[in-house]
Formats: structure tokens, sequence, C-alpha cells
């Protein structure tokens, strides 16, 4: 039987042609890689793809609602639609503390405006005022304000004192934020992780502009911290239970604190990454779908869950740092 794997994309251009090339070259019997296609979508009617590999529905509600449907009759969509729609950076922050990989100090703060549909009465369990001078002082200025279900550096703001907190969180309106303590690093990674546990470091540099953030012969850094890194990805991921993300480092004193974990839809343009990082994620992420193609199982849930979930299924624990 044909198993076929299908990438879902949208304004990228360089990765998913090199991905179904780069499956499709290596010319395994029975498998085909393709664009996904889609001409209609009716309930719990399977796909005709064994693998998905999706890298835009967190933008089009449409494709995450085709995933959702293609998942529970069978299809092994990468990431988990259904654990993607619940995830949140907050979340992940709280998680990866339980887990035990360091990250930054970091409250979650009530929107600047009011909900749709909500007035005074909606806010009766909330204090007012809200405890901000505690907050302030556990995080300390300057300190970053980001969504706490955000991505790709969206509204993300470097904030100095109170008032300038105050001033840009006008800005952010419906959107909830979190206030993280900023982390003074002397090293930096983003590190691609696939099928919860084949890492890739990347040294980086958020700090350059988006072209130049990837660093190519950066200097040596010490194999501890390298294999700190290696280690909290793999927890990280097998915790939240995906299969193609990036984390984010950064390292003060020593310690690799976990800063950006949750991009299950990651750069993976070869003008941004470089030619090395891309013929890595093409190569790595074609062995990972043919592997999941290979490993399907008609009519089964073939979705990867974290422990997070799995856990509670089974009564296990999670195990605390």
């Amino acid at each position: 039987m044909m198993k076929k794997i299908g990438i879902l994309f949208g304004q990228e251009n360089t990765f998913p042609q090199a991905f179904i090339d780069r499956v499709n070259e290596k010319g395994i019997k029975d498998i085909k890689a393709e664009a996904v296609s889609i001409d209609m979508v009716e309930q719990a009617k399977p796909t005709d793809y064994a693998v998905i590999i999706d890298r835009i529905s967190q933008d089009v509600p449409f494709y995450r609602a085709y995933l959702k449907n293609a998942a529970i009759s069978g299809t092994a969509v990468i990431n988990n639609p259904f654990w993607w729609s619940a995830d949140e950076k907050f979340f992940n922050n709280a998680l990866a503390e339980k887990v035990g990989v360091p990250v930054p100090k970091t409250f979650i703060l009530p929107t600047s405006h009011r909900p749709p549909d909500t007035n005074e009465n909606s806010f009766r369990n909330m204090k007012f005022p809200f405890n901000w001078e505690q907050m302030f002082e556990t995080i300390g200025f300057p300190a970053y304000m980001k969504p706490h279900d955000g991505g790709g550096w969206k509204s993300v703001y470097r904030v100095e004192s109170p008032e300038d907190l105050w001033e840009k969180h006008a800005e952010t309106e419906n959107l909830v934020m979190m206030l993280q303590e900023e982390i003074n690093f002397t090293e930096y990674f983003r590190c691609y992780v696939l099928n919860t546990d084949n890492v890739h470091i990347m040294q980086y540099e958020p700090r350059n502009p988006h072209h130049l953030r990837y660093v190519i012969d950066g200097p040596p850094v010490k194999k501890e911290i390298l294999d700190l890194v290696r280690k909290y990805c793999v927890r990280l991921n097998k915790a939240l239970g995906y299969d193609f993300n990036t984390v984010e480092f950064a390292v003060r004193d020593g310690i690799p604190y976990a800063i950006d974990f949750c991009n299950p839809a990651p750069d993976a343009d070869i003008n941004s990454v470089g030619q090395e990082n891309f013929n890595w994620i093409v190569e790595n992420a074609a062995n990972m779908a043919i592997e999941k193609a290979q490993q399907f199982k008609k009519g089964k849930m073939n979705l990867t869950w974290g422990t997070f979930v799995k856990d509670q299924i089974t009564g296990k624990k999670t195990p605390l740092k």
C-alpha cells in the first residue's frame, strides 16, 4: 500500500519543496511525498495521507480543523494539532519548572482592554489594585513583556520601568501578556528538536537583524553547556510531545535558561538559517516523516503525546526537579 507524506504550508518557499524532493529522492518503496491538496473536508473521513507535516495551521483556523479531523481518522500529524491548540508559552514555562529546566521568572498580566462582551462585573474575582509591586520586585527592570501564547517575535517589548510597562501594555489591547525577567546572557542557542530527541544546536544572536541571527563560525562553547542544552531540549520535548520544534536558550553564569520553546512551525528558510542548518533540517525531517509513515497503523491514532498528557492516563508521575 502506498503511504503518502504531505506537507501543509503557506508563504514559505524553500523548505517545503526541498523536503518533498528529499523524501522522494530516497526512493523508498511505497513512500511518496507531496504538497497537501484539499478539495473537501467531511467529518470523520480519513485523508489520503499517512503523515502530514503542518507548517501553517497556526495562521489558518480552517487548516487546524482539517488536521484534527485527519488526526482522528489516523493521519500522523506533525505536530499534534490537539496539543498545539491547547498549548501556550506561559503554561510551557510552568511545565519547564516542573520537569527541572531553568526558565526566567515570569508572571502573567491581565489584559489592558476588557475582552468583548465583558464589563466590570466580569472581573469580580480579581483584586484591585493588582499586586504590581511584588511582581516588579521579583522580576526587576529591564524586563520583557510578550504574549502568553504568541510566536514569531510578534508584540515583544523590552520595558525599562513600571511607567514604560504601562505605556506599552496599553498598546497590547486584548492580548494576554506575560512579564519576564531579562537574562543577561553570554551565549544564546536556537535548537531544532525532531522526534522529541534528535537535537541540532545552532549558535544564535537574537539582537541581530533577522537574517543575521544564525551565527556562522561562532566562538567555541564549553562541552558541559552544550550537553546541558541538549539534555534540556530532550526533557522539554518529551514532556510537551512535539515532533518538530525549536527551543531557545540564553546562558547566564553557565546555566542555560529556556527562553522560547513552543515553536511547532519553526523557521526553516535557507535564507535565514543558512545552508548547513537548512541541510540538517531537510534531511532529518525527511527521515522522521519516512519513519512515521513506516510506523503508520491504519485506523489507529498515530499522534505523538507528551509525558505531561500520557502520565495522566497511565497514572505515572512526571518526575519533578
